[in-house]
């Protein structure tokens, strides 16, 4: 364990507010230390974006007046002394101490405590990785669990059995082991292994899963754990893929579970850096083969095939989004990623034409989303590896030439411009729409003028006699 640290690296404005507050804390008889994330990735040399700072040997009310008389405050939590400065990511709390009231995963009673030790203190945090703490002035590390030991050896271990009040912390320690590639203690297993997911909210359990698969660097880290604890039990989808087998020949890595490993560590060493557009993706990348399981066959000349999985997928992939979210946008974006994920490879050898790319464009809303499940799709069968682009790349370029990678083909022929040719609003309206779009689709017009023209036909061959 170190005994200092030179720095906890946070943007400027965030790291003169940490230094002013800790001053104005100790002349007024307290201490101030940053705890948490920050400090953990300042071990790893990182530089956090948000700070948590922990207040020692002051009052509630104390604190609060301190801190006020400099900065735009805003306060969370009164009764516990939780504080936020305006503009800044930064968090200021005192030590507290937490009783569970109820089986919910909030059911707490939480009182400040002041005068807690910093062993107490630190006690009540999840890891040991996570409960070092840093003295901005003295500079001094406070590590009561050997958490700085622990992170150097790449080993995720909880502080105190204390870790069972909040059963949330097994999918925390998922996506912690997947962000920075860490081993999880076999007792932190045995523990968690105990617990079950009863009284954790929805919400909570995405937040978890979002930060595996955004910012995780080796997801199959942490769904590996999550195997290894028992807990993929309470995701169904998922149990069922280490059981079902692939095709040696395709897919030499192995089961339908470890292709899926493979895939998510491929689609993560390429992630964009667009949050929402890396959730999408991670997550159809995660479900796209959920619906292998119950299309798998052994067939009579040796092979094993999976015949209509992208179709068997749909159930599999509403349920386990289901668990995690009600996010309408978010089902509806990654559920046609799932449906049409081999459509890529099949157009490409199709030598598909412009039409089938524009129809495909408008079912999955997003080709250069789809190209993406393809190229981790194609990067999850190690020892193979491509040796050559493949249909998503023919696709995404095919898809840019005709202006849909990353859009849906926006209907040219609208409302007004079929009064304009001297129809009136009516049943036949939707019909004539329909038909506009659809040879838009076919490439019989590719502008405005083309399609006022065929518009112009259309009516004219449609006419009332």
């Amino acid at each position: 364990m170190p005994e200092n640290l030179s720095t906890v690296p946070l943007p400027v404005p965030l790291a003169a507010a940490v230094a002013d507050v800790a001053q104005r804390v100790r002349d007024a008889g307290g201490r101030a230390v940053l705890v948490g994330g920050c400090v953990r990735d300042a071990i790893l040399g990182q530089t956090a974006k948000d700070a948590d700072l922990e207040i020692f040997g002051l009052a509630p009310a104390a604190l609060e007046k301190l801190v006020a008389s400099a900065y735009p405050v805003i306060t969370v939590g009164k009764s516990f002394g939780v504080l936020k400065i305006r503009g800044l990511e930064l968090d200021i709390s005192l030590p507290r101490r937490e009783r569970r009231t109820g089986p919910l995963h909030t059911d707490f009673a939480v009182d400040a405590d002041p005068a807690m030790s910093f062993r107490d203190a630190a006690a009540r945090r999840d890891f040991t990785l996570n409960a070092i703490s840093w003295d901005p002035l003295t500079r001094e590390v406070i590590d009561p669990f050997n958490g700085a030991v622990d992170l150097r050896a790449k080993i995720l271990r909880h502080t105190t059995e204390r870790f069972s009040e909040d059963p949330l912390r097994v999918l925390r320690a998922m996506q912690l082991a997947a962000r920075f590639e860490l081993t999880v203690a076999p007792e932190t297993i045995a523990l968690c292994a105990t617990l079950t997911m009863d009284g954790i909210s929805s919400e909570r359990v995405f937040e978890e899963w979002q930060k595996l698969l955004v910012k995780g660097k080796r997801p199959s880290v942490g769904l590996e754990f999550l195997r290894a604890c028992g807990w993929v039990r309470f995701f169904p989808e998922l149990a069922a893929l280490p059981d079902c087998p692939q095709d040696p020949q395709w897919h030499p890595e192995g089961n339908v579970w470890i292709h899926t490993l493979h895939c998510l560590d491929a689609f993560a060493a390429r992630r964009t850096g667009d949050a929402w557009e890396d959730l999408v993706v991670g997550l159809a990348v995660l479900c796209h083969d959920l619906g292998k399981p119950t299309t798998t066959t052994h067939e009579a000349d040796g092979h094993i095939r999976s015949l209509g999985h992208e179709a068997a997928g749909e159930g599999p992939t509403l349920s386990f989004l289901a668990r995690l979210t009600q996010h309408k946008e978010l089902i509806e974006s990654v559920l046609p990623l799932v449906l049409c994920h081999m459509r890529p490879r099949e157009l490409m050898l199709n030598n598909a034409g412009d039409s089938a790319v524009r129809r495909l464009a408008k079912k999955v809303g997003r080709i250069d989303r789809l190209a993406r499940v393809d190229e981790a799709d194609r990067w999850g069968r190690p020892p193979l590896v491509p040796d050559e682009p493949g249909g998503g790349h023919w696709l995404l370029d095919r898809a840019a030439k005709l202006d849909v990678a990353s859009n849906v083909p926006a209907p040219i022929i609208l409302g007004r411009h079929v009064i304009a040719a001297g129809l009136t609003p009516g049943p036949r309206f939707k019909e004539i729409l329909h038909a506009c779009f659809e040879a838009q689709l076919d490439g019989k017009f590719t502008d405005l003028p083309g399609g006022e023209k065929f518009l112009a036909e259309l009516l004219k061959n449609n006419s009332p006699s």
